[in-house]
């Protein structure tokens, strides 16, 4: 029954601590947009802008 003296306001504190992370992670911008850099990846284009003709290799 005394662990409970111990337990109950450790988890008061550690809930406080989770939020306080979590307040921090969303005013940051963490969860702004989950989904644009997986597209951004996939429309990623390896040709240079400049039109210029890449390098062609014979061997």
């Amino acid at each position: 029954m005394e662990i409970l003296y111990l337990l109950i306001p450790l988890s008061v504190v550690l809930v406080f601590l989770i939020g306080v992370v979590f307040w921090w992670s969303v005013r940051s911008g963490q969860f702004d947009d989950l989904e644009g850099p997986g597209y951004r990846v996939l429309m990623d284009d390896d040709r240079p802008k400049d039109g210029a003709p890449t390098e062609n290799r014979t061997e």
